[in-house]
């Protein structure tokens, strides 16, 4: 039972902050902007080209490969808290997905992802 108060507790505090920062945006907003605050924020600097210009192919495998890290850590966090609970059998399935994600970085290899020229 007191699990529960406490998760109403963290509700209501979300939902009161929820709502602090949806009613205090029209005060803290400034409506005189400029045109350079109008655009928008490109790292600093000016835009070069159009938003619909083709770039080079080469982004799209570096770009897999990235998701299949960050797929990699996203599924790693979880499975070192239930580690040791579940023991050989964890290790045994971590080991699984580690060598898929292995023979995906070895293709990628192979084919020359990680070149950029």
């Amino acid at each position: 039972m007191r699990d529960l108060g406490q998760l109403t507790a963290l509700i209501a505090f979300a939902a009161i902050a929820i709502a602090l920062v949806v009613l205090a945006s029209p005060v803290v907003i400034s409506h005189n902007q400029t045109q350079p605050q109008q655009i928008p924020f490109l790292g600093g600097g000016s835009q070069r080209s159009h938003a619909w210009q083709r770039y080079h192919l080469r982004y799209y495998p570096m770009t897999l490969l990235f998701i299949a890290f960050e797929m990699e850590m996203m599924f790693m966090y979880p499975w070192a808290v239930v580690f040791v609970e579940e023991g050989l059998k964890a290790l045994a399935e971590m080991g699984m997905f580690l060598s898929i994600l292995g023979v995906g970085i070895v293709y990628a290899w192979r084919e020359g992802v990680f070149r950029w020229q």
